[in-house]
């Protein structure tokens, strides 16, 4: 019997047709959502499939900025070094793979067995660093064999690779060292221009990602690191290096507590060198090198064992010391060197033409002080050249009495006293000085010699820039530019002149009258053959007065007749028996100007400064105060004056002292004073 046939009625039809629509419309819905996501969230989900496969992801340093001299020399660089890194679980992959690899790595680079069994236990590893910083010279022999393809072992070395890092090298080591700093933690600047600069000298680092896909192929990609700019200073390092050999043959002929100098170009600002005695090598900051010069051998044992003694603190407060810039962060008591600044104020000022005289007892009456000059027995008659010559306490105080409070803080403002000079370095003091309503008649007097208020050599050797190069006060800098590292100019530095101090004419006397202290004054020394120099000596004795303690300076400039260079030197504590009269200060400032000047190309004027008359000799630093209390006066007028050191920077991990006078060792206060008693004899701190 035939089986019946099973109709497809049209009611199955229409079910059929409308399953299948469903169908096709969520399939479509589907690939829409897909889509979608794939638009929107693509990235999202492929980062979540990536991070469930086999992945690494590698560091690309960037490479750190160079700093270079004004003439292309590299003063601070960074240099290619290597880690060697290994994957101990491609290593472990077989045992010939162990073996030879293992054969390798002692060969190459002198590592145990035990070294490398310890760092294969991690046996799922990918990134196992073994040695750090290896120089190209140490791993060419391995790169070498390993890409040698004929040789079965090399074949079988599988799981070792190399990680690219910079070091920072610096190929003059102790040059200029305290103008640049030194960097720790990688790239993290330390004083200096690494320091004051580390955000341009820093770049961003790239990055290699790399990932095996489900059928095992590997992928990578790569970003690209960033490297930092390139810093164009203004020192000359050849300029550098002559005033670093004149400070060390003085170091190691006499010797000092220590011996700055700062060299600058008076129609810019730059600063074309800057050194102290204490230098020590960028390449290694933490060693006991840096510190020695601290230390005597004594009962306390040799200067070795004296550092091996220090706690962790000790060493550290000892390395701040050394790697801080006196040059910026420390004050002083300026003493005739200031004078120059007073006679320039009171010329552009109108309370002197020039022509004046004045009579010089060998003292004078302040209030109730009597205040002798550094000369007792007197000057006689001098013409405000003369008091500059002869660098007359009594005449300075007589100008300053005709000024008055008002005239003479104007100037202190004027040239920069009290204030930043906005140097580009971390770490620069202020000073500290009297404000209008604290100079009183003795501090007024005392404050006109350079006695009872402290400056920086910053200060000093800006303002006395302006004073000789026609009165334009130039943001003092040491850096001219900033490039990348193909050389494209990123930001040019140019000359900044924040304000007019004095006017041409008021320079021009200036530069007469300083040319005058060379050849017939004080700072007779100074005179180099051929040339023309003019300057002003500093004799400043330290607190607490009597006890024998200098700081000895001369500021100075060549050719008189249109100023190209700036020299200042200060000598802290010579090692001779009567520091006050040994003139070290004028002494170092020729011995670099002779060598200085014929390389900057100045060319010689002639026979030089010539010089009339009797020779005064050196200044002299002589009890000023009348009295039986030699060092209260002082020491009440430093403790108080208006002005703190606030603007200190960190050194490592320590933050360096609040900045403490180094001409007296004097403590800073917050508040100022009131007018101190007189009449008791504090020494000589101005002559």
């Amino acid at each position: 019997m035939a089986k019946k046939r099973k109709k497809f009625l049209a009611r199955m039809q229409w079910k059929l047709l409308v399953v299948s629509v469903a169908l096709t419309i969520a399939f479509l819905f589907l690939v829409y959502v897909i889509l979608r996501i794939n638009v929107k969230d693509g990235k999202r989900y492929e980062k979540i499939v990536l991070a469930q496969q086999s992945y690494d992801s590698i560091e690309i340093p960037y490479r750190r900025g160079d700093i270079l001299d004004r003439n292309g020399t590299q003063l601070a660089t960074s240099e290619k070094v290597y880690n060697l890194i290994i994957e101990p679980k491609n290593i472990l992959q077989s045992d010939k793979v162990k073996k030879d690899t293992t054969a390798a790595l002692k060969k190459y680079f002198n590592l145990t067995d035990d070294a490398i069994d310890e760092a294969l236990k991690d046996s799922g590893s990918l990134y196992k660093k073994m040695l750090k910083k290896l120089t190209y010279d140490e791993i060419k022999d391995f790169k070498d064999f390993t890409t040698n393809h004929a040789k079965d072992d090399a074949k079988n070395v599988k799981g070792v690779w190399f990680e690219d890092e910079y070091e920072r090298f610096y190929p003059y080591k102790s040059l200029a060292c305290h103008a640049l700093g030194f960097t720790v933690s990688g790239n993290v600047g330390q004083g200096g221009l690494e320091g004051y600069y580390n955000d341009e000298l820093n770049g961003t680092n790239g990055r290699e990602y790399g990932y095996l896909t489900q059928d095992m192929t590997l992928e990578r990609t790569t970003k690209a690191p960033i490297n930092g700019y390139n810093v164009i200073s203004t020192i000359d390092a050849n300029a550098q290096n002559i005033v670093e050999k004149k400070i060390s043959a003085f170091m190691n002929q006499t010797g000092a507590k220590n011996v700055s100098v700062l060299v600058m170009d008076p129609n810019s600002g730059e600063v074309l060198a800057m050194a102290n005695s204490n230098s020590y090598d960028l390449n290694e900051p933490y060693e006991d090198s840096a510190i020695a010069y601290q230390f005597e051998s004594g009962e306390e044992g040799s200067i070795s064992e004296q550092i091996k003694a220090l706690s962790d603190d000790e060493r550290l407060d000892h390395l701040n010391q050394a790697w801080r810039n006196y040059i910026i962060s420390d004050g002083f008591e300026p003493g005739s060197t200031y004078k120059t600044f007073t006679i320039a104020g009171a010329l552009e000022d109108g309370v002197l033409n020039g022509d004046e005289q004045f009579f010089c007892g060998g003292k004078l009456e302040v209030a109730d002080a009597t205040i002798h000059c550094h000369n007792h027995e007197g000057h006689g008659q001098v013409s405000v050249e003369q008091a500059l010559t002869q660098s007359c306490n009594v005449a300075l105080m007589q100008i300053a009495q005709a000024e008055g409070r008002k005239t003479f803080a104007k100037y202190q403002d004027v040239f920069g006293f009290g204030q930043s000079t906005h140097i580009d370095l971390t770490g620069e003091a202020y000073g500290l000085i009297y404000k209008e309503d604290k100079l009183n008649p003795v501090e007024l007097a005392t404050s006109s010699f350079g006695q009872g208020l402290t400056v920086t050599m910053m200060q000093v050797g800006t303002a006395f820039c302006s004073v000789v190069n026609g009165g334009n006060y130039y943001e003092p800098h040491l850096v001219k530019q900033i490039v990348d590292e193909n050389g494209g100019v990123i930001k040019n530095i140019e000359p900044t002149v924040l304000r007019k101090t004095i006017s041409s004419e008021t320079s021009a006397f200036m530069r007469n009258a300083l040319a005058e202290v060379v050849s017939n004054g004080t700072a007779r020394k100074a005179q180099v053959e051929g040339y023309t120099i003019g300057g002003k000596t500093g004799t400043a004795e330290k607190l607490p007065r009597g006890n024998g303690k200098y700081l000895l300076s001369f500021i100075g400039f060549a050719p008189v007749e249109n100023p190209q260079v700036v020299v200042y030197v200060t000598v802290d504590e010579p090692h001779v028996e009567d520091q006050a009269s040994s003139g070290l200060g004028t002494i170092i400032a020729q011995s670099i100007f002779q060598e200085l000047l014929p390389y900057m190309n100045i060319y010689q004027t002639g026979s030089g400064n010539e010089s009339s008359g009797e020779d005064i000799g050196d200044e002299q630093a002589t009890p000023i105060f009348e009295g039986d209390a030699p060092n209260e006066r002082l020491a009440n007028d430093l403790n108080v004056t208006t002005e703190t050191q606030t603007n200190q920077t960190t050194e490592t991990t320590t933050e360096t002292t609040t900045e403490t006078p180094q001409g007296g060792d004097q403590p800073t206060n917050d508040q100022p004073p009131d007018s101190p008693d007189v009449g008791v004899d504090t020494g000589n701190g101005g002559t």
